[in-house]
């Protein structure tokens, strides 16, 4: 049986990213709900480099949807994520600067480096999350945003002793070891439904976001 938010007709909804996983994997999401997506680089508008110049992921996502939405005059959506690892100061947590540390950008050897060291700092390995930030702009006065555990990655580990696999461009997944099973990523480990979870919180984000925007 539909639901009431599938009953309802909702304009097509822009996802401000030119990555086809992440605009595939959002489709997927969303798709019990009936809604409509699109990507950025559909609408045929040129849509320049935005400055992410916030401090957290959802001051992020609303930095992109505002911009999107001032160019395109859609509906449109964005999100970002940060890292962020349990029992480091705030001071020293990366958030959205994964990369950047004390204003050098990382090489993904850097990388791998820099946090090998943190894991090993803090006893060999660190609890780590990826939270996420969403936003979406209906119009200049409707305008919805969201940061919350419910759509946030699986908590993982990140080990000081990396993996010798290497995926150009995914530094740290060379050291990231699931939590339950104690097993690199690479090593063939699953998330464990972590998936299904974060797609839940997203669909509850639009449900709630397109039944007050109606």
């Amino acid at each position: 049986m539909l639901s009431a938010l599938q009953n309802r007709q909702h304009p097509q909804l822009i996802y401000g990213t030119g990555n086809p996983a992440k605009l595939s994997s959002m489709k997927n999401a969303l798709a019990p709900l009936g809604i409509q997506i699109a990507g950025i680089n559909e609408t045929g508008v040129p849509v320049p480099d935005i400055d992410e110049n916030g401090g957290t992921p959802l001051e992020n996502a609303r930095i992109k949807a505002l911009a999107y939405y001032d160019i395109i005059r859609r509906p449109v959506f964005a999100c970002d994520s940060g890292l962020y690892i349990e029992g480091l100061p705030s001071g020293e947590q990366p958030g959205v600067h994964v990369r950047m540390i004390d204003g050098k950008r990382l090489s993904d050897d850097d990388m791998i480096e820099h946090y090998s060291a943190i894991a090993g700092r803090l006893g060999g390995k660190a609890a780590a999350r990826y939270m996420n930030g969403i936003c979406l702009v209906m119009d200049s006065r409707r305008i919805y945003d969201h940061f919350g555990d419910d759509i946030a990655g699986e908590p993982f580990y990140i080990t000081s002793v990396p993996h010798s696999r290497r995926v150009p461009g995914f530094p740290l997944e060379s050291l990231s070891v699931h939590i339950s099973s104690g097993r690199y990523y690479f090593d063939g480990a699953c998330f464990d439904g972590h998936v299904g979870t974060a797609d839940e919180g997203f669909r509850a984000f639009f449900r709630k976001a397109l039944a007050e925007s109606a």
